[in-house]
């Protein structure tokens, strides 16, 4: 994520917009239970703080595979050869 995303993410003041979802009770009363003792004032800003961090995962998933994406295809142009290219990603999944 770039330090312009992250600046305007990290503003008290952004625009908000009002979302209903349905939750189960039980989960709603573990929420409440495990907020304050993780230090929110509250489960709904545990919540936030649940999608935050899976956004931002996923966020960074997501612009690391477009980055190999790139990286690969100038590979291919630059003429490496496929097996190499397909045994360098083998050997990153297996590191992994």
């Amino acid at each position: 994520m770039n330090i312009n995303k992250i600046a305007r993410r990290l503003q008290k003041d952004r625009p908000m917009t009002m979302v209903s979802i349905r939750i189960p009770d039980d989960v709603i009363e573990d929420l409440k239970r495990v907020a304050p003792k993780l230090g929110f004032s509250g489960y709904q800003a545990l919540i936030k703080a649940y999608i935050g961090q899976g956004l931002r995962a996923d966020l960074e998933r997501l612009e690391n595979s477009i980055e190999v994406s790139a990286l690969i295809e100038s590979l291919r142009k630059k003429g490496v050869k496929e097996e190499i290219i397909s045994s360098a990603m083998a050997e990153v999944r297996n590191s992994a």
